[in-house]
């Protein structure tokens, strides 16, 4: 075995001319170069499986099977992880074989793997001590420019780069980055190769001290600092972030005008005072960002042509903050303040904002919600207006319910109906193909009411068995589900599915009317008055509905009535779904698409160890709020009815990231009454905040048009709707505790008005809590230490406060590393930390749903709209999720978003830096849930629950 190992996968013979993509070359321990060939790969675990497994034909067969996927897994790790730097080092590849052949459950091979790679790396260690130790000069490399010349490789500037990246940093070493980036060196390197190394040297290190993910960040923008200068200024440049303290003032005019140019920017940015913008920019607000919020910037938002970036990171948040300060009067002096909220990190405006703003096409909306007529044409311009709307990265919620039912009458062509589902594989294929402009994948949530009659084949839409045009594999589904429902469930009692032709009204009621309507409907189909109904055991129907969701991740939970009733608009129409995240919660009818513009708040910006600082919290909601309402007038509309309804009602919706950030910098654990009163506390006083700040916009710009009539103008806050529930119900279990002066802004909201109808709904922020560096939304941390993979690659993570925590008691050190990885990144098992810690730093599976639905029902009180909140269940049964989604239910929750069960997971051992090898069966679950769950399914008969951040839904924020 020990021979069959010890060929290197890297310098074994190629047997065929499989190999990576042209151009990737490796770097062998002597510093070596030579072409990267995937087939030395094949050879080497072909015959590290014949070792431990024989070399009969059956096992031989299987082995080339195995060994095929394995490789190109390997590659593909390689190739994605190396894209720029087109170069592996030896070390990274065995990294990579080890892995798959761990992933992949092969524990036999993996275990023999790693322990011969442990003596190998003993017995170099062994000769190394053996050798005289000589003095040898630094080897002259060279290195080869943008425009190909060969030029002497520069190892001050790379000691400079790597020092400024470091300083400040506590726990770092710019010697021990040097030293790694070493490793990827060699004569001829490419100036971008030359750029990536120091990144990945860092990068190895972030696990033992997160304050390298800061120092991989800054790297980074040597890189991009070189890129953009070079492409604003047309000839080579680079620069260092001391350098750029003056440059900036230079590039930023240039900048404007390259983007002009390219028919990027709107030419109105020209029109600004840009010396005095200019002089307004922090240039060392750069060194803030981890490296996976610079990275998806880098990836997915600077500006750029032909793949190269002119937008740094300060001119990116300035031209944001212009877009939105377009209509301004003092425009300079409004868009200094949008860049001083956005680049602090205090507020983040929603991905589609920060894609588009100052853009030629201002589309900086982020959900929209419609409702899809009965007929063909209205079906198919429905359909139609998503393409539309999805093309400049909108997410959509469609009600689908008016659609009548599978074997309704046809009155045009004396036919039957094929209901709604062969309509809903269009409106997914759509989604599919109209990719929000190349950006990101679209992405849409059909919603249907549960007394439709075609609801059992909608829960079903997610299943990878039956008829495929009979599924949606990639849309999103929810039940729009009436109380009544839900009481004839808890009654046992019967429920009866109609087609919406037969009994239109009901799309349009709730609360005791719908009630009154639904049971005259089902006396008039005793009667025979209706002829297609079916009736069903209510408690059945939500037993599959849990079932569904179980098992697909679908459809989601989310309750009409609630939203209906506490919905500050009931006076102009109905609010028939939510949107892609749950969150929205707005009317829509034939003649109006629902807009919602989203930003998020940043807790951790607002917090210290002695709790919630008001006065910058007041400030900081201000000052987002101006910007939500500005994005309704700037905003490029792709369809008449989305303008309409926008410029009419002007809802907004601020939220809220960094939640359990913001628990544990004062050491509160999630599952405490103190966490579910700090959740209390927070959204009280942004609730407060955002309203006074809307009624200060109206008192300047006017109240918004439909306000007459609604809720606000009859005194009735989102504190006081919550009667309206209890009444419709006979009760509803919520906190009524009011801390602040509710009544003086009562009273100026009914004598000044609302410049907006909606205010507040918090989104999942999976993508600008990365920007910002904080947790996502209102979660609880997935794990302490994991891999996370989206779009723009892997990324160590580390829960940096843990890491505080931690040394404080002296407590971090390689034992603790190793222990994290080996407990998946939970402390709960870990006997050396103390148990307060563990409460504090508990994971999301180890949070009992019950405190989150608490906490969610405390914050919805305070709420216009609603909350994405996922539930979490590690021990899933049928009873457990009945007991979760009542309770959601009975403490007022107006919607719920995924459903997340424990899978087998584990965190990736062998790539992070130290393992202790010890060769657990590792799962992708921990990185890239989605696709765990899917294989688990498959395999165990189990169940598919959606990622916690899936990296292709990019849909929340």
């Amino acid at each position: 075995m020990s021979q069959i190992l010890s060929a290197d996968p890297t310098d074994l013979p190629s047997r065929n001319n499989q190999s990576a993509e042209p151009g990737y070359k490796l770097i062998k321990r002597n510093g070596a170069i030579s072409p990267f060939d995937s087939s030395k790969i094949s050879v080497a675990l072909t015959k590290a499986f014949i070792a431990v497994e024989g070399s009969s034909v059956a096992a031989s067969q299987r082995i080339h099977e195995i060994v095929a996927n394995l490789t190109a897994d390997i590659v593909a790790a390689l190739t994605r992880r190396s894209a720029e730097g087109r170069t592996f080092h030896i070390e990274d590849v065995q990294d990579q074989v080890e892995l798959a052949l761990m992933r992949s459950e092969h524990h036999k091979v993996a275990r023999a793997y790693v322990l011969y790679r442990e003596r190998r790396a003993a017995e170099r260690a062994e000769e190394a001590a053996k050798k005289p130790k000589l003095v040898t000069p630094e080897p002259g490399l060279s290195m080869r420019d943008a425009e190909g010349n060969t030029i002497p490789l520069d190892f001050a500037r790379l000691e400079t780069v790597i020092a400024e990246a470091c300083e400040g940093l506590e726990g770092t070493s710019a010697s021990l980055v040097l030293k790694e980036a070493r490793r990827n060196l060699y004569d001829g390197i490419t100036q971008d190769e030359l750029a990536v190394a120091p990144i990945l040297a860092a990068r190895t290190l972030v696990e033992s001290e997160p304050n390298y993910a800061q120092v991989s960040a800054r790297l980074l923008l040597d890189k991009l600092r070189r890129e953009a200068l070079s492409y604003v200024f047309r000839r080579p440049e680079q620069a260092t972030q001391a350098d750029m303290a003056a440059r900036y003032a230079e590039y930023f005019p240039a900048y404007i005008k390259t983007g002009i140019e390219a028919d990027m920017l709107d030419p109105e940015l020209d029109r600004f005072d840009l010396g005095r913008i200019a002089a307004a920019i922090r240039p060392e607000r750069d060194m803030q960002f981890q490296y996976l919020g610079l990275q998806t910037l880098y990836d997915r938002y600077f500006l750029h042509v032909a793949n190269k970036r002119y937008e740094l990171p300060q001119a990116f948040f300035m031209r944001v903050a212009m877009g939105l300060a377009l209509r301004e009067t003092e425009r300079e002096d409004r868009a200094i303040e949008f860049y001083n909220l956005l680049s602090s990190f205090d507020f983040m405006a929603s991905t589609p904002t920060l894609f588009n703003a100052g853009t030629r096409r201002p589309q900086l909306s982020s959900c929209f919600l419609t409702t899809i007529g009965d007929d063909l044409d209205a079906i198919f311009k429905g359909v139609k207006d998503n393409a539309l709307l999805a093309k400049y990265s909108g997410g959509l919620g469609n009600d689908w319910t008016p659609v009548r039912g599978l074997g309704a009458h046809i009155k045009g062509t004396n036919g039957q109906s094929q209901g709604v589902v062969p309509f809903l594989k269009v409106a997914n294929d759509t989604a599919i193909a109209v990719n929000q402009g190349g950006k990101r994948k679209g992405a849409v949530c059909a919603y249907l009411e549960t007394w439709h009659i075609d609801i059992e084949e909608f829960l079903d839409l997610r299943k990878n068995t039956g008829d495929d045009r009979r599924r949606t594999h990639d849309m999103n589904t929810a039940n729009w589900v009436p109380d009544l429902f839900m009481q004839r469930v808890q009654e046992d009692g019967e429920w009866t599915l109609f087609s919406p032709d037969d009994v239109p009204t009901l799309h349009d009621l709730y609360g005791k009317a719908f009630k009154t309507a639904y049971e005259q409907a089902e006396t008039d189909a005793e009667a025979g008055r209706i002829k297609l109904y079916k009736k069903v055991r209510a408690v059945d129907l939500w037993r599959k509905m849990l079932s569904m969701l179980f098992e697909t991740g679908h459809p989601w939970i989310t309750f009409k009535d609630p939203c209906n009733l506490r919905s500050p608009q009931q006076h102009v129409g109905v609010v028939h779904s939510s949107n892609l995240c749950t969150e929205i919660t707005l009317n829509t009818s034939a003649d109006e698409v629902a807009v919602c513009n989203l930003g998020s708040v940043n807790l951790v910006a607002h917090v210290t160890e002695n709790g919630l600082n008001t006065e910058k919290l007041a400030k900081t909601v201000r000052t987002a709020m101006r910007m939500l309402d500005n994005v309704v007038d700037i905003n490029f509309y792709t369809i008449p009815e989305a303008r309409r309804s926008n410029l009419k009602h002007r809802p907004v919706g601020l939220g809220v990231m960094g939640f359990q950030d913001a628990l544990q910098m004062q050491s509160i654990a999630y599952s405490s009454d103190a966490a579910v009163e700090f959740a209390d506390i927070s959204m009280e006083a942004i609730s407060y905040n955002a309203i006074w700040a809307s009624t200060e916009l109206a008192e300047e710009r006017g109240r918004y048009q439909s306000f007459d009539g609604s809720l606000w103008s009859k005194g009735i806050l989102p504190i006081d709707s919550i009667e309206h529930v209890a009444n419709a119900r006979d009760g509803v279990d919520m906190d009524r505790t009011q801390r602040l002066d509710w009544v003086a802004l009562r009273e100026r909201v009914t004598s000044i008005g609302m410049r907006n109808s909606n205010c507040l709904a918090i989104a999942p922020t999976a993508t600008i809590s990365n920007i910002c560096g904080v947790s996502q939304s209102i979660e609880p941390a997935y794990q302490n230490l994991y891999v996370k993979t989206n779009m723009s690659g892997d990324f160590t993570v580390v829960n940096a406060l843990l890491v505080k925590a931690l040394k404080k008691r002296d407590l971090w050190d390689e034992v603790m590393i190793s222990d994290l990885k080996y407990f998946d990144g939970s402390v709960g098992q870990i006997d050396r930390i103390p148990d307060d810690l563990k409460t504090i730093f508990a994971t999301a599976f180890e949070v009992d749903s019950k405190w989150l639905i608490s906490a969610a029902s405390r914050r919805q009180k305070w709420i216009d709209q609603a909350q994405s909140l996922n539930l979490y269940i590690a021990n899933p049964s049928g009873k457990a999720l009945d007991a979760i989604y009542k309770l959601a239910w009975s403490m007022g929750l107006k919607t719920t978003y995924y459903l997340r069960a424990r899978a087998a997971t584990s965190v990736e051992k062998s790539t992070l830096k130290g393992t202790d090898g010890k060769l657990n069966a590792v799962s992708p679950a921990a990185i890239n849930p989605i696709q765990a769950m899917r294989a688990r399914a498959e395999a165990e008969a189990g169940m598919n629950v959606c990622a916690i951040d899936d990296p292709e839904c990019e849909a929340c924020q």
